[in-house]
């Protein structure tokens, strides 16, 4: 299911009966998993940083990914 390492994202599909069945021995061991809408998506969460998730009406309106470093 996941596409590739270096990838940080990814859109799952759901089944006709809107289950969502993830196998948790490929995806990255740091992650976050968002539904909405009947959608579902995956991100990989960074090293060092934040994920934001925001919202607009109860929904989710974007997914912004903020890294840094040590200084």
């Amino acid at each position: 299911m996941w596409r590739d390492s270096a990838v940080s994202s990814q859109d799952i599909d759901l089944n006709k009966t809107n289950l969502l069945k993830i196998d948790t021995m490929e995806v990255p061991s740091s992650c976050v998993i968002v539904i909405c809408d009947g959608k579902a998506k995956i991100r990989e969460l960074p090293s060092f940083g934040e994920y934001r998730i925001v919202t607009h009406q109860g929904k989710v309106k974007r997914m912004r990914r903020e890294e840094g470093e040590e200084f």
